[in-house]
């Protein structure tokens, strides 16, 4: 395992445990609103800060991008992307879905990925051109190649601006597929299409740290990432689609004619 992903695995477990420590109480918790369906907790901020601490120990000099504190660290090569809980609501309702994520940028490229699932103990890791793994499994990504037997992740867009078009693209998915699973945590159902429990996955305008690990994963477990809109740039305008390589084309197409602003 490279030395960056070690570090990783341990920031991950050791949010995780923070994340354990709470779940039970979470009518404890003060809970802030950040936007409308969109929730954070003291648990967040001290997950995230106990994945700092870990990484800034062994890389002092390292930038961080959190969804919690912001950037820091400068003109750094490596900059992690930390999302400390991807699933806050869930975990608020005692829903077992939610996942530590930090993915690992170097010199401006996805390098590495983490996700961690507290609630079952999964870890799932990548390394570009190092394959993907769940725990000790290797993972590729589902062989369905007929869309009407696929089950396909989504997530609901919380801006209203994207509403209109994300209904038509879902009521084409949900007519042409097997199904389709609106679970809560994208950086979870990015690592579902790795280790083809998902047949793909698409949203809009999620944030980096939502899908930073998740596409390093995915494209190890030989899957596609794709645009769902605008450039090649699916980081940072978060508007993405992923699948099998078998599937990709058969989903864009259900997904592609109703792109925002068609």
């Amino acid at each position: 395992m490279h030395p960056l992903v070690n570090i990783a695995v341990s920031a991950a477990r050791s949010a995780g445990n923070v994340i354990l420590k709470h779940s039970e109480r979470v009518e404890t918790l003060q809970v802030d609103r950040k936007q409308h369906n969109d929730f954070v907790t003291l648990v967040d901020r001290n997950a995230e800060a106990e994945i700092i601490r870990t990484i800034l120990k062994a890389y002092p000099d390292h930038a961080i991008l959190g969804e919690e504190s912001g950037s820091s660290g400068g003109d750094s090569e490596v900059r992690w992307i930390i999302d400390p809980l991807d699933g806050t609501t869930n975990f608020l309702h005692r829903i077992p879905h939610y996942a530590v994520s930090i993915g690992i940028e170097v010199r401006g490229r996805l390098e590495h990925g983490v996700i961690y699932a507290p609630c079952t103990n999964d870890l799932y890791t990548a390394s570009r051109g190092a394959g993907a793994m769940l725990n000790s499994r290797r993972l590729r990504c589902s062989n369905t190649k007929d869309l009407d037997e696929a089950l396909i992740g989504t997530g609901v867009p919380l801006r209203e601006e994207f509403m209109p078009d994300y209904l038509k693209m879902l009521g084409h998915v949900a007519t042409s597929t097997a199904g389709v699973r609106r679970a809560g945590s994208a950086a979870l159902d990015l690592a579902y299409v790795a280790a083809g429990r998902l047949d793909g996955f698409f949203e809009f305008n999620l944030k980096p740290w939502d899908v930073a690990a998740g596409i390093v994963l995915v494209q190890e477990a030989s899957g596609v990432i794709k645009p769902l809109a605008g450039d090649d740039d699916v980081l940072n305008h978060g508007h993405i689609l992923a699948a099998s390589y078998k599937l990709v084309d058969a989903l864009e197409s259900r997904l592609k004619p109703l792109s925002l602003g068609d």
